[in-house]
């Protein structure tokens, strides 16, 4: 723990084990016991001080209920850590100019203030030209063909009001095409994300119209026992030429860390809905898509997306 020593405030009297609780995104959480000596409690506090995000992109496997269980995660996952006994992270020391005696000492900053420093930047990944011209053609004639079988989308919560689109879940003829896309692209993608190790299970995917008024409030993708596998999601886009839809935009939230909790910004970025590209990011990031104006309300003018997520094993 040497390395350490100079960032942390540790109990007067340092007991042999500590119980540390792994706050980890999605809003997982597991405590276990480690010996303070242990190289895993250090590489743990090295990944949340990692003030200036020069993070070793690294393979947690800590062994949990008594070395009968694994649980494996990658370091940008780690969003937190509960000490007990406490043992307190210190800010480095920011190195400025020197103050003339005569001046007043300037008040800190207020807690908001404080939060926007710590924010952690989204990042998102978008490439055209996904589909030749043929395939995507014929996507969209599939899809005009097939208004009928769209129904429409839910949410977990059942709130009927957090979502409005309507989907098709089942479109086999196409859902093998985008995913073999979407292999092309996963190693690049993995790489600028720092999972170039992840084990990837499966490919998910889902058909979406949105028309005129729908929109998908602000939401994650992998905040559920059952999406929490969930790790990168994408959206291809694909609509008529000319584009008879505005609005539709998909924003994508930066995060923070507020009371040891991974949670939304009030910055973020915001990606155009372009014609036959396909935008990746993380699932646990927090996004939203903004209301969509098509005027015309025919189905053939919506804005079409083929969207789903890759899951880790």
């Amino acid at each position: 723990m040497q390395s350490l020593s100079r960032s942390l405030q540790l109990p007067q009297q340092i007991p042999d084990q500590v119980e540390v609780t792994l706050l980890l995104s999605g809003g997982q959480e597991y405590t276990l016991s480690v010996p303070t000596q242990d190289l895993l409690l250090r590489q743990l506090f090295e990944v949340v001080m990692d003030w200036e995000g020069k993070r070793v992109k690294r393979l947690f496997q800590v062994p949990i209920q008594q070395g009968q269980a694994m649980l494996v995660f990658p370091c940008d996952r780690l969003v937190g850590l509960i000490t007990n006994p406490p043992m307190i992270v210190q800010q480095p020391i920011q190195v400025q100019q020197p103050i003339q005696a005569q001046q007043p000492i300037q008040a800190q900053p207020s807690r908001e203030a404080a939060a926007e420093q710590n924010i952690i930047p989204s990042k998102a990944f978008q490439f055209d030209h996904v589909l030749s011209p043929s395939e995507h053609r014929q996507l969209l004639s599939y899809v005009q063909k097939r208004e009928s079988l769209f129904v429409s989308t839910s949410t977990s919560t059942g709130d009927l009001s957090h979502r409005q689109s309507v989907v098709l879940y089942e479109f086999s003829e196409f859902s093998e095409l985008i995913s073999s896309r979407i292999r092309a692209f996963l190693p690049e993608v993995l790489a600028q994300f720092g999972l170039a190790d992840l084990p990837t299970s499966s490919i998910e995917s889902q058909l979406t119209a949105h028309n005129d008024g729908h929109y998908y409030r602000v939401h994650n993708d992998s905040g559920s026992p059952d999406t929490a596998s969930r790790e990168l999601t994408y959206v291809y886009y694909f609509n008529r030429e000319p584009k008879r839809f505005s609005g539709g935009e998909l924003r994508i939230y930066d995060s923070r860390i507020e009371n040891n909790f991974f949670v939304r910004a009030e910055t973020y970025r915001t990606i155009e809905p372009r014609n036959n590209s396909i935008v990746f990011f993380l699932s646990r990031y927090m996004h939203e898509v903004l209301p969509v104006q098509c005027p015309s309300r025919k189905f053939a003018a919506s804005r079409f997306t083929v969207n789903g997520w890759v899951r880790r094993v």
